[in-house]
């Protein structure tokens, strides 16, 4: 029983591990997004919205750019879980977006996006490690 026990343990351990996240291959993800959207301290918005400060942001909201009615009336704020399930299949989660992506499935690949995301404030300054 007691072998059973730290065995289980490990496999728990090692699945934490395998959902760390990883910023730096986050920014390898975001290369993908940079088509449509910036971040960092001089980003603006393009096709899409400057993703500065995302987390903690209600949709629909950043200052200048043109949003679908579906996006700004969404009532959605912006947090791991729900960008998660966005990022995934952006049209099923706000059905009437202009976002045309047809989704990240891979869940570390999502991890590490968010992990590089996270680390821009509201004004593009990158958070010290």
């Amino acid at each position: 029983m007691r072998s059973f026990v730290l065995s289980a343990a490990f496999v728990l351990v090692g699945l934490g591990q395998a959902q760390a996240q990883d910023a730096a291959a986050g920014e390898k993800t975001f290369a993908q997004c940079r088509a449509c959207h910036q971040v960092g301290e001089n980003a603006k918005n393009a096709v899409g919205p400057v993703l500065n400060g995302l987390f903690g942001r209600p949709a629909g909201s950043v200052e200048g750019y043109t949003y679908s009615p579906a996006n700004k009336n969404s009532g959605i704020t912006w947090d791991e879980a729900v960008f998660r399930e966005y990022i995934q299949n952006p049209r099923a989660k706000i059905p009437g977006t202009k976002m045309v992506y047809a989704g990240l499935k891979d869940e570390q690949r999502i991890t590490d996006l968010i992990a590089y995301l996270k680390q821009f404030n509201a004004q593009g300054q990158k958070a010290t490690q």
